[in-house]
């Protein structure tokens, strides 16, 4: 738990201003999810074009990830957020002033909003080098809580597309992206103890180590899920049940404020029990969540009750995660923030175009809805298969927090 000795061994400020730079930067990345209908509306599209719509800025954002991941490594965290939140601002205020037109026009939106995706494989590592690995799982949880972002889209953006119009939105966002920025610039310190530049060879070896395919795998689903729905949600509130964009984005930024909220309850139950034995209850509760909530409820406040129980699964299933990555890459931590982030972005794009597809062929959200359970599936046959191994492993090194 946060203690004295947390606040007296790391750097506070740089927490804050790592937390308030992922928690903004995530707002603007899923804008399109909760700006859905209003967009699909002008534009005229069907389901499998919404869902590529709110798809693409994840994917953007995952791929990116691995980008900040190496610039983080060469020239430190705090640049690397520099660059990326001028380009995000200068985006929206693009797209404020000049407007966004037609659908290709709406997806390179998408590809600019992932830019502010990729903050994750920024403000981890500047937040992470800062404590030691018994505090990894608290730390991380905190900067990571930044995915609740997610829920002021989702409960703002709709409303104020309605009474502004949807362009005018991106105009609002800039400013609260703005004042991040400059708290950033003020707040923010590299740690001291950043490791040394890697050479471009040591980026593909880490690569041939089979644990770090687990870690992506692992997260690819818990955030997979989080951002997938997350952004998805309004649209299928509205197009399940018929509620306005308003409702639909309400019950959205619940669902969300709850997957977010338990992120760093997810890291401290891992510090305290264990990573392994979290994340297997985690996948088992997301993954049974989603098969109930597949089969189409009656009425949207029992698939709400049912959403908010998978998002909180997976919210602690991300904070988990991530107290295991840093002990088991510590010195790697950069890059591998930045190969796990582009893992959760993939799962998350996966899930959102798969949803608009399957709407689009057969009438229903149900199969992929199943597909992503499944694979929430997988990952606890994965961590069964490979537990032992890891406790008896790295796991019993000194220095390392239980896992």
């Amino acid at each position: 738990m946060i203690n004295r000795e947390f606040l007296r061994v790391g750097h506070t400020p740089t927490l804050f201003a790592a937390f308030f730079y992922f928690d903004i930067s995530f707002m603007v990345w899923v804008m399109l999810g909760p700006l859905g209908v209003q967009i699909a509306a002008e534009l005229n599209l069907d389901p499998a074009s919404k869902g590529l719509m709110v798809a693409v800025p994840i994917l953007a954002g995952a791929l990116l990830r691995v980008v900040n991941g190496v610039l983080v490594d060469r020239i430190g965290p705090k640049r690397t957020g520099i660059i990326g939140q001028a380009i995000v601002l200068g985006g929206l205020l693009v797209a404020w002033l000049h407007g966004v037109h037609s659908y290709p026009q709406v997806l390179l939106l998408g590809v600019v909003l992932g830019v502010a995706g990729s903050a994750f494989a920024v403000a981890l590592p500047l937040a992470s080098r800062w404590y030691p690995p018994e505090m990894q799982g608290t730390a991380l949880g905190i900067a990571g809580a930044g995915n609740s972002g997610t829920v002021f889209a989702a409960l703002f953006a709709p409303g104020l597309a309605a009474a502004f119009g949807w362009i005018n939105v991106f105009g609002l966002a800039a400013i609260p992206v703005a004042i991040a920025f400059a708290v950033y610039l003020v707040a923010a310190r590299d740690s001291p103890s950043r490791p040394p530049a890697k050479r471009w060879g040591e980026y593909i070896k880490v690569l041939k180590i089979g644990d770090a395919w687990w870690f992506m795998f692992f997260y690819g689903v818990t955030f997979g899920g989080f951002v997938g729905l997350a952004s998805s949600l309004t649209i299928y509130f509205n197009s399940q049940y018929g509620l306005p964009p308003v409702t639909a984005g309400y019950l959205t930024a619940a669902c969300v404020f709850a997957g977010s909220l338990v992120r760093p309850v997810g890291g401290i139950i891992a510090d305290r029990f264990g990573g392994v034995r979290a994340l297997t209850i985690m996948y088992v509760a997301a993954a049974a969540a989603l098969v109930v909530v597949s089969f189409g409820l009656p009425q949207a406040w029992m698939a709400l009750t049912v959403f908010i129980v998978g998002m909180l699964a997976l919210g602690m299933g991300n904070g988990a995660v991530f107290q295991l990555v840093p002990q088991r890459f510590r010195q790697e931590i950069g890059i591998m923030t930045g190969l796990v982030g582009m893992c959760g972005g993939i799962g998350g794009f996966y899930l959102a175009s798969s949803l608009g597809i399957a709407k689009q062929l057969t009438g229903s959200y149900q199969a992929g809805l199943l597909l992503f359970a499944v694979l929430a599936l997988v990952a606890v046959l994965g961590l069964t298969g490979i537990k032992r191994r890891w406790r008896t492993t790295w796991g019993a090194m000194p220095g390392v927090a239980r896992i």
